[in-house]
């Protein structure tokens, strides 16, 4: 029978403190575990070793299950050390409450060269939000606003090529 660890979230969150339970489902897995008492995210550790090739992306395994109280989802997100100085990020990964799966997380290599992770290191975080449920209503037409339909860009690109062309009219 596997046990079942409860870590508890610090108390000073704003949301007054809640419990995420996890189970270690692999020998050797690690504990997730807040860095500093003032982190967002909870670190998850590799439990194995992976190379991964460049502008490849590899599932890593955490060796853990993780059990997102009821109201609350977990949102995977970078580090800032394996983006610094490895230049591996996190693929978008969206842990909801009713998931009791070995937590993976997907890694991709944005690099020219192979990338080592190592077991016990530190691949990912998780944020942990409280959910808002949305009525969802099809409509005829959605209300206007300032921006309508202008997409990717639609602000600051004017200011932007406007200081691209003088740069180039100067021959910079």
């Amino acid at each position: 029978m596997k046990k079942v660890i409860k870590k508890k979230v610090e108390k000073s969150l704003s949301n007054g403190g809640i419990v995420l339970n996890f189970l270690k489902i692999s020998k050797g897995a690690e504990s997730p575990e807040y860095a500093l008492p003032t982190d967002a995210g909870f670190d998850l550790k590799a439990i194995e070793n992976v190379s991964i090739f460049p502008f490849d992306q590899k599932d890593v395994m955490t060796g853990i299950a993780i059990e997102i109280p009821k109201g609350y989802v977990g949102i995977v997100r970078d580090r800032a050390g394996i983006v610094q100085k490895m230049n591996v990020h996190t693929v978008a990964g969206t842990f909801d409450s009713g998931f009791r799966g070995e937590v993976s997380i997907m890694l991709v290599n944005m690099n020219d060269k192979t990338v080592e992770i190592e077991k016990g290191m530190r691949i990912a975080q998780i944020i942990l939000l409280p959910i808002v449920k949305a009525k969802i209503v099809e409509v005829k037409k959605l209300s206007e606003t300032e921006r309508g339909e202008r997409s990717f860009g639609s602000t600051g690109m004017k200011e932007m090529v406007r200081e691209l062309n003088k740069i180039s009219k100067k021959g910079i």
